[in-house]
């Protein structure tokens, strides 16, 4: 029997257009059961969140239905589905909210993240869609709720879920120790990239980003061995003369770490022209590694990154990370990483908490790397 048996009032942030959050009273039924019910304490703002949150889809996930956003939380468990043995009423919990189909030959293989059955909370990709987690309550699949000690924070917990979407690279990455990295991006998913292969024992950890400040939060907290700042120039148009920036680019970065190229370059913005430096930054028989989300179609020096052997490598996603992420963070081999919770805000103040994250700044000019919401 359920812990819980009677429908309970809930709050929960729905998105109904454009920069349209309402918070709003519903009810909430007791846990299926191979389910749990979570209190949720903490929810980071994702990029995809800002997508929908500014533009009402994430590329080419149209909304067509009041959404409730958030995929990066924790909480603690307050009932029990009647067939679940593995949770207990007061555990503290991270949530895993993909939810793969289970039986297909990609789940069965373990890549479950690419699973052409997954129902992803906060995504628009299926419809009727998935509400997230940014509620006060939520029902998930027991077997998705991974048990945080305590020595784990609900701030950190809140990091679980990108510092997934991390190891998932490295992983892919296969990166080897001691060996030599570049990081395009300072944003959470590109620090946080940054702190596992420092975990890694990797020799070098270069971490480019046009903001200065980002880079200084990468130097300050020990996530690199070395930080590049990216100069802004004036855009160019000419396919040749694009290439040619990115070479130029590629060669400086390579010098300033005193390197002649990369073993692992991961690129974490999505943006082109970083995507095109990675692979000539990429040292012959390297690995590039695309975990930020880009344009659907891009302009690629393929020859460059064929004729040296440089492997190519897509991620998205997590699959069978949570475990690892959280034995990381319980070790202390990511001693700081609660400080990339630069900002938090209450449920009921989430507009402000999203207007947070998109403006990248907060009023006293201070940089937003990770926004959380508290329910």
């Amino acid at each position: 029997m359920a812990t819980s048996i009677a429908t309970v009032p809930n709050k929960i942030l729905m998105l109904h257009g454009s920069k349209d959050l309402r918070l709003e009273t519903c009810s909430i039924e007791s846990p299926l059961p191979n389910e749990v019910q979570v209190a949720v304490h903490s929810t980071g703002i994702c990029g995809s969140d800002l997508h929908y949150y500014d533009d009402f889809r994430n590329g080419a996930f149209a909304v067509l239905a009041p959404l409730c956003l958030g995929h990066e939380s924790a909480g603690t468990v307050t009932a029990t589905g009647s067939s679940v043995t593995t949770l207990g009423v007061g555990d503290r919990v991270a949530l895993e909210v993909g939810m793969a189909c289970g039986t297909c030959e990609l789940c069965t293989e373990g890549r479950y993240n690419i699973c052409e059955g997954m129902l992803f909370k906060s995504s628009a990709k299926t419809f009727p869609h998935a509400n997230g987690t940014l509620a006060e309550l939520v029902n998930h699949p027991a077997h998705l709720c991974h048990r945080i000690p305590e020595n784990i924070t609900f701030d950190q917990a809140a990091l679980i879920e990108p510092l997934s979407v991390s190891i998932h690279g490295v992983n892919r990455s296969q990166a080897p120790v001691g060996g030599k990295t570049l990081i395009f991006g300072a944003g959470a998913i590109g620090l946080l990239t940054a702190a596992v292969l420092r975990a890694h024992d990797m020799s070098e950890v270069v971490v480019a980003d046009i903001d200065s400040a980002r880079l200084k939060i990468a130097k300050d907290l020990g996530l690199a061995t070395k930080t590049f700042l990216i100069p802004l120039g004036p855009m160019k148009t000419e396919i040749d003369e694009v290439l040619k920036d990115s070479q130029d680019l590629a060669a400086k970065i390579a010098e300033a770490a005193g390197v002649r190229g990369f073993d692992r370059v991961y690129e974490c913005t999505g943006v082109p022209s970083c995507v095109q430096t990675g692979i000539y930054a990429s040292k012959p028989g390297a690995k590039l590694v695309l975990i930020g989300m880009g344009r659907a179609v891009q302009t690629l020096p393929l020859g460059a990154a064929a004729l040296r052997e440089v492997d190519i490598i897509g991620v998205f996603r997590y699959a069978n990370t949570y475990p690892t992420a959280i034995k990381l963070i319980s070790s202390g081999k990511l001693p700081r990483i609660h400080e990339l919770v630069t900002h938090k805000r209450s449920l009921d103040k989430a507009q402000e908490a999203f207007i947070l994250a998109k403006n990248g700044r907060d009023e006293d000019g201070n940089v937003v790397v990770k926004v959380v919401i508290e329910a």
